[in-house]
C-alpha cells in the first residue's frame, strides 16, 4: 500500500494529501501539538507529533512504513529539522523509495528581471534562501547515499482558494504596491499537487521549477482581482514610500522570471492555471 509521510501538512501539502487519500493512499502528517495531530486524524490522516526540537518515536515508527516522503517545513538556523533529527531513520527505512522537497525559487537570488531555469547557478541573496539551498543539497545527498529518489520542487508565490488577491480584497487587506520593472511568478496550489503527483508516478529525481507561465507585476494582479469582483482597486502605492515588513520588503529586493520547461517536458505537467488570470477566475467563480 502506498503511504505518504509529510513533515508538515500545510496549505500546499494538504492539497496533495487530499488527492492521494481519495486514491486510497495512507497519509501521515506531523503536527507540533496534540491538538494539531487530532485535527489531522479528523481529516482522515494519521497525525504524529514532531516539534522540530527533538526526535519523535512516533515519527520514527511511521517512517518505517512510509513509501513516499514529502518535506514541507522550512529549515532553521540549525538546518533542516527533519533531516537533522530523523535523517538516519529516513535513510534506513526499508519501504521508503522517494523523497520530495518543497523549496523556493528564492535560491536563484536577484537576476534583475532576467529568466532563470534549473541550469541557472543558485545565488541566494538572503540567509533564509541560503538555508533552503543547503537543505536541497543535503536531501539530495541523503537520497543518493541511501539509494532513494529525490525531487526538489522550487516554488514561487503560492496562491489558491482562501489565499489570493481576491481573498485579500474581500478582507480589506489588499495593497497595490508598484515598483518599476518588478515581476513575480506565482503558482496555483492545485498545480503544485499536479506536479508532485506526476513526479511520484515517474519516481522522478532532480530539480523542478514549479511555476506559472507569466511573471507579472504584483499590482496588475490586484487590479485584475478587483475587476473580477466588480470593486474598486486600492490606490497604487509607490514601493519606496510603502510601509512594509522586513520580510515583505526582502521579496521586492529580488526580481526574476522563472522558466518551467523541465516540469513540462520531464514530468509531463499541463498547468490548469498557466497565468494568474486563470487562477483568479476560478477562485472568483467558486465564491
Amino acid at each position: 500500500m502506498s503511504h505518504l509521510f509529510c513533515f508538515g501538512l500545510g496549505y500546499s501539502a494538504d492539497v496533495l494529501a487530499r488527492r492521494l487519500l481519495s486514491r486510497g493512499w495512507t497519509i501521515t502528517g506531523t503536527a507540533t501539538r496534540r491538538s494539531g495531530a487530532k485535527d489531522l486524524r479528523h481529516r482522515g490522516y494519521r497525525g504524529v507529533l514532531f516539534d522540530g526540537n527533538e526526535a519523535s518515536a512516533e515519527v520514527r515508527d511511521a517512517l518505517q512504513r512510509a513509501t513516499h516522503l514529502m518535506i514541507s517545513i522550512p529549515p532553521g538556523e540549525q538546518g533542516d529539522p527533519a533531516l537533522r533529527l530523523h535523517g538516519d531513520d529516513i535513510a534506513a527505512s526499508p519501504t521508503l523509495g522517494w523523497i520530495g522537497y518543497f523549496s523556493t525559487v528564492g535560491v536563484y537570488g536577484d537576476t534583475g528581471g532576467d529568466w532563470v531555469n534549473e541550469e541557472t547557478l543558485p545565488a541566494p541573496g538572503s540567509p533564509r534562501a541560503a538555508r533552503r539551498l543547503d537543505a536541497e543539497q543535503s536531501w539530495q545527498a541523503l537520497a543518493a547515499e541511501a539509494g532513494k529518489s529525490a525531487a526538489i520542487f522550487r516554488l514561487p508565490a503560492i496562491y489558491g482558494p482562501g489565499r489570493s488577491a481576491i481573498d485579500d480584497l474581500l478582507a480589506g487587506e489588499a495593497r497595490r504596491i508598484a515598483k518599476p520593472g518588478q515581476v513575480f511568478n506565482r503558482i496555483h496550489v492545485d498545480d503544485i499537487a499536479t506536479a508532485v503527483e506526476a513526479a511520484i508516478l515517474k519516481q522522478a529525481t532532480g530539480i523542478y521549477n514549479v511555476s506559472d507561465d507569466e511573471p507579472a507585476p504584483p499590482q496588475d494582479v490586484v487590479v485584475y482581482a478587483a475587476e473580477l469582483l466588480g470593486v474598486p482597486a486600492p490606490p497604487e502605492v509607490d514601493f519606496d514610500s510603502a510601509e512594509l515588513s522586513a520580510m515583505a520588503r526582502s521579496f521586492y529586493s529580488e526580481n526574476r522570471r522563472v522558466a518551467n520547461g523541465q516540469m513540462k517536458s520531464k514530468l509531463g505537467v499541463k498547468l490548469a492555471f498557466p497565468t494568474y488570470r486563470d487562477g483568479l477566475k476560478a477562485i472568483a467563480k467558486s465564491l
